[in-house]
């Protein structure tokens, strides 16, 4: 749904919890809004069916808004046409005493928000990358199918989600990943009243450029949200963040978007590529599908032998949340008795002349402080004059049921008292740049301002200033941030860019630059850091390099590329023979690379091996040296020997 949800207090006794509805029992207020609420409850059927599902119920205030129940029947609409692993499943849609309601799939976990909030007061600074991964690869696998969705005419049902953010992508403590909440979803059966241009959809901070400019959409908004994530979920940070939403509309469509690499030291460059590609402004330049951008996520993967596996992500759910997960076994149990409770009663009350039960409802007149003892009297309903047998059971027992399964919460939900500092304990800092224009990093987090500008409400302390501008040399510094009058830095950025200067490329060739097409011969790229230059042509094999290089500096690079026969078999230069591979008189053997204290990237003699754990890396015997970069940039490095046959092992202490 549009509607922002919030954590609500326990049912009030108007509508106590639990109680029927319809076929179903609703056995807590998950969340509410100012259109639809949301309930845990329990589906139960013959010889013994029961599952947990989730009720969406429009509030009654919206109950005759005609405009909102078609948005509500197009959701379930959509939705119920999606079947797969990665998209929660919607079971059923209908009405209870004239209230339209959708039944979905209850997934046993936490959206990515609060997974972010548990890291924290875990004290887990990063988010190991295989589980941030095995994450946007599920939300790839889910956009595909959605977006390549077509009727049983075969015609394209031209579905897209519009509001991928990380309320919206649940980790199931199994180790499983859904996208929910088809709510703002536009599909091709939508009339243009609905879908009109004008009306931004979706959350801020994970809208596409031509979102954000309220032009129609596509497919390609999902992917470039999937980027946005992928970036956050790798680096830690932000990416777009302004002071209002305004700030943060003009970062997505006005200014140049940071490297991973820029605030994230040691970022593997191939991943870099991966993000840029599907953070393209262009949507023509951007990835074409989520099914393409999740192939090269899956090459990357195996390229770098990184252990992505669901079990994995599961082992890493349950840690995080394990006093959590104690407290849901036992409330539920609580909510299954209570709802045990309801059923006999309302197979009591079938079974009485004249009497009836409405809606199987279970309020607090119907409840006694008998410690839970079964009793039976006259204590007729409003307007009733039959005895209606009931079951009393203590009011503690309903408050302890509604008192967990807080599944997701929105930002507005955070104590009033956190927003309440004094004004003594801010600082204000003054960046200015020789050339102005500048970006400006606090801590690693791009901001939304550009130089000269003056930044307010920053914490007092140290802080990591960090100042860029394309075709310049970045430059940061250590800033001291004290209470009264602005601090001011001033910092000159050396014009000077690494030169790649590429020869014996063929007259038709062309060629990108970590993932942005680039002009030969002569090619410009920032300074200090990893690059990936691909060269291609028609009737020739492309060819990749990997370059760094110092300010100022011009590096030559060989373009040549050998032609491909057809089916696009490399043909071999004249006069040269293919050499077959080498291999070492010794043998091979096995090399594993471990990390105390936390994790960093591995590189053996030079070549990035992924992070650590790292699975057994084959590597020829003889000795090797290893070096283990954090996420600080801080790169320590040892030799070891590797015997013929044999695994040996590395761990580093960090």
């Amino acid at each position: 749904m549009t509607a922002a949800f919030q954590d609500v207090p326990p049912a009030s006794p108007d509508e106590a919890l639990p109680r029927r509805f319809g076929k179903y029992t609703l056995l807590r207020r998950m969340a509410t809004g100012g259109m639809a609420e949301i309930f845990l409850s329990l589906q139960r059927s013959v010889a013994g069916f029961e599952k947990l599902i989730v009720i969406k119920r429009i509030l009654p205030a919206m109950n005759q808004d005609r405009g909102f129940i078609d948005m509500l029947l197009h959701e379930a609409r959509v939705a119920a046409s999606l079947s797969h692993p990665n998209i929660v499943q919607t079971i059923d849609v209908g009405q209870v005493d004239g209230t339209y309601f959708i039944a979905l799939e209850h997934i046993h976990g936490e959206d990515l928000r609060s997974i972010v909030r548990q890291m924290k007061k875990k004290g887990v600074t990063e988010f190991p990358l295989e589980h941030a991964l095995a994450i946007v690869l599920g939300m790839c696998a889910g956009l595909s199918y959605a977006h390549e969705k077509r009727d049983l005419d075969g015609t394209p049902l031209g579905i897209v989600h519009r509001d991928i953010s990380p309320q919206n992508v649940l980790v199931g403590f199994a180790g499983d990943v859904k996208i929910v909440d088809f709510g703002v979803a536009k599909s091709g059966s939508q009339t243009a009243e609905q879908t009109k241009s004008g009306q931004l959809k979706g959350k801020v901070p994970y809208m596409s450029p031509e979102q954000a400019r309220g032009e129609d959409v596509d497919w390609r908004c999902d992917v470039f949200a999937a980027g946005v994530m992928l970036f956050e979920l790798t680096t830690g940070k932000r990416l777009f963040k302004g002071s209002t939403e305004f700030e943060t509309l003009k970062l997505i469509v006005d200014r140049d978007y940071p490297r991973p690499s820029w605030v994230a030291g040691g970022y593997p460059p191939a991943l870099e590529t991966i993000v840029m590609r599907a953070l393209e402004k262009d949507k023509e330049r951007r990835y074409q599908s989520a099914r393409e951008m999740q192939a090269d996520l899956e090459a990357f993967v195996r390229d770098a032998r990184l252990p992505v596996s669901s079990i994995a992500l599961a082992e890493f759910m349950k840690g995080l949340f394990e006093e959590k997960l104690a407290a849901q076994k036992e409330a539920l149990m609580q909510g299954r008795q209570l709802a045990d409770i309801i059923a006999q009663e309302i197979v009591h009350s079938e079974h009485t002349v004249n009497t009836s039960v409405d809606s199987g409802r279970f309020s607090s007149h119907n409840l006694s402080t008998n410690s839970g003892a079964v009793a039976t009297g006259s204590v007729p309903p409003p307007g009733r004059t039959a005895k209606w047998p009931f079951i009393a059971v203590p009011l503690i027992a309903v408050a302890a049921a509604a008192a967990v399964f807080v599944l997701r919460k929105s930002d507005t939900a955070a104590p009033a008292q956190s927003k309440e500092e004094p004004a003594a304990q801010k600082a204000s800092l003054t960046v200015k740049s020789e050339p102005a224009g500048a970006h400006i990093w606090i801590n690693g987090e791009v901001r939304a301002e550009l130089t000269p500008a003056t930044i307010e409400n920053l914490p007092i302390g140290t802080v990591d200033v960090k100042v860029g501008k394309e075709g310049y040399a970045s430059k940061t510094d250590k800033v001291e941030l004290t209470a009264g009058p602005a601090v001011a830095r001033n910092f000159t950025l050396l014009k000077g860019v690494l030169k790649l200067q590429v020869d014996g490329a063929p007259a038709n060739a062309t060629a990108t630059l970590d993932g942005k097409p680039v002009t030969l011969p002569t090619i410009e790229a920032a300074p200090g850091e990893p690059h990936t230059l691909v060269l291609s042509a028609p009737g020739y094999a492309p060819k990749t390099l990997k370059v760094t290089g110092e300010l100022g500096e011009t590096k030559k690079l060989d373009a040549t590329l050998d032609k491909a026969a057809a089916g696009g078999a490399v043909v071999a230069k004249p006069g040269t023979a293919k050499e077959p591979p080498t291999t070492q008189p010794g043998g091979s053997g096995k090399l594993m690379v471990s990390a105390g204290g936390g994790w960093c990237n591995v590189s053996v003699d030079g070549k990035p091996q992924g992070v650590t754990p790292t699975g057994a890396i084959e590597v020829s015997a003889g000795a090797h040296s290893i070096s283990c970069t954090n996420a600080d940039g801080k790169t320590v490095s040892q030799g070891a020997k590797v015997n013929a046959g044999e695994t040996t092992r590395v761990k580093f202490s960090l």
